[in-house]
């Protein structure tokens, strides 16, 4: 998967928010806004994968493309993390019989290309392509989930 990463600015408004509600709260508000925001993403990637994909084959890259939280890093930094990409990575076909839309350890080689095949990408057009609404609604849905939150914590004042 495809390492991409960008800095938000202008959220002081959203920072304020947090300081009047708890850690807990706080990072279940950040966990829904991201997964919000990481399935913007993952719906145009899965639009490009469509694009890629053979429909006469029984494999899908596009039923494989997934967002899920990445619970390691949280636990090794603290900090929470979603990651958008295809299901079953680049295993083997074994540990791949699971997936719905079969086995599709092929989607790096359209992605990135061989040395005798061009890359045909659409997971890193789909983040460069996502940044600035995947940002919006980041905010949108974080902002909605703290507010939420400082309504339940008055509530019980």
């Amino acid at each position: 998967m495809a390492d991409l990463s960008f800095n938000l600015s202008g959220v002081d408004e959203a920072l304020a928010k947090m300081k009047q509600v708890e850690a807990l709260p706080k990072k279940k508000a950040t966990r829904f806004a991201l997964r919000k925001a990481a399935n913007l993403v993952r719906d145009r990637a899965k639009d490009g994968a469509l694009r890629i994909d053979d429909p006469q084959t029984a494999n899908s890259i596009a039923e494989n493309v997934v967002v899920r939280f990445d619970s390691q890093y949280f636990r090794q930094h603290g900090d929470l993390k979603m990651s958008v990409g295809v299901r079953g990575g680049s295993t083997s076909k074994a540990k791949n019989a699971n997936n719905p839309g079969g086995d599709t350890y092929y989607w790096r080689f359209k992605e990135f290309g061989t040395e005798k095949m061009g890359a045909d990408p659409f997971m890193r057009p789909a983040m460069q392509e996502s940044i600035e609404p995947a940002t919006n609604e980041f905010l949108r849905q974080f902002d909605k989930a703290l507010a939420r939150a400082i309504n339940r914590a008055n509530r019980g004042s």
